[in-house]
């Protein structure tokens, strides 16, 4: 059973500047939840209550977050707002949440080994701190329920267009199932056309302790950094690797327009919201004219 889960959340997410320069990209709210929030409440979803969060240089914010608040939760005690102060509360005792801070940005490889010494001889999730997963079963879940058949390694991943294999790890195997593959290689932003398939890695895992040996044996690759992907490529020559396509939708906070469907999505499933702002939508695409 995978009893603790990992969450890199020390980049410095350089693509939403200026609005990052003094906030954490994870702390961007999708109307008034933050990002990390979401991911958190998946892997607690799953299961999981037993946290790690990799850090970084400027990233308080997000342990204050998840801390209590006596002083806010005291000034909505005086107003009698009972349903915010009990929302309050249960972010701060949502899960055992640990912070350890990467101490140079050296790939999302280097900062999965931060977590060595927590997670110990046990296997362990991995949900990436600016994805958010929509999905009916948790995406983590439906990881957790493969490794159980197969006792190995698990990556989430997910079909993407042929013409942009380019912008992602890219997974190639043997398909056991509609939704299970046993992998046989895998390979970093390959170029058009030389793509193994067109599942691409979604931000989502479960590793054996295995991966620590094999992290501290890869080499700096692209940028520079110690990438998760070449080292779970050293993973593959010594246990199996499968792949698990998601039964969901992957929310790619890190990128503006994702950022920007996402938040709309997330409004119209609100119910509060639901029918005066699809009647909003409707007037601005009326107004500017449809495509």
């Amino acid at each position: 059973m995978i009893k603790k889960a990992i969450i890199p959340a020390a980049g410095l997410g350089t693509r939403f500047l200026p609005a990052t320069k003094a906030q954490p990209k994870e702390m961007l709210p999708i109307i008034d939840t933050p990002t990390i929030q979401y991911v958190v409440q998946e892997a607690v979803d799953s299961g999981i209550e037993d946290i790690l969060i990799i850090s970084g240089k400027g990233k308080r914010s997000i342990e204050d977050h998840f801390d209590r608040n006596f002083e806010l939760e005291a000034r909505l005690s005086e107003k009698s707002d009972e349903a915010l102060l009990s929302e309050l509360r249960r972010v701060s005792e949502m899960a055992t949440i640990h912070f350890v801070r990467q101490r140079e940005l050296n790939g999302l490889g280097d900062a999965i080994r931060y977590a060595r010494h927590h997670v110990g001889n046990e296997p362990f999730a991995v949900l990436l701190g600016d994805t958010i997963m929509d999905s009916v079963i948790p995406v983590t879940q439906q990881l957790m329920d493969t490794y159980e058949t197969y006792r190995c390694s698990v990556i989430a991943v997910e079909t993407v267009p042929a013409d942009k294999v380019n912008r992602y790890g890219i997974v190639g195997g043997q398909a056991l199932s509609d939704t299970i593959l046993e992998l046989e290689t895998l390979v970093e932003k390959p170029p058009v056309g030389q793509a193994p398939s067109e599942l691409a890695i979604a931000g989502r895992y479960i590793l054996t302790p295995e991966i620590f040996n094999c992290i501290d044996q890869t080499a700096p690759g692209k940028g520079g950094e110690i990438q998760l992907t070449d080292a779970m490529r050293l993973l593959l020559k010594r246990e199996n690797l499968y792949a698990h396509v998601i039964e969901g939708k992957r929310h790619d906070i890190g990128n503006k327009l994702d950022f920007l469907k996402t938040t709309v999505e997330f409004a119209l499933k609100r119910k509060e919201f639901a029918g005066p702002f699809l009647k909003f939508l409707r007037e601005i695409v009326a107004e500017h004219g449809a495509p």
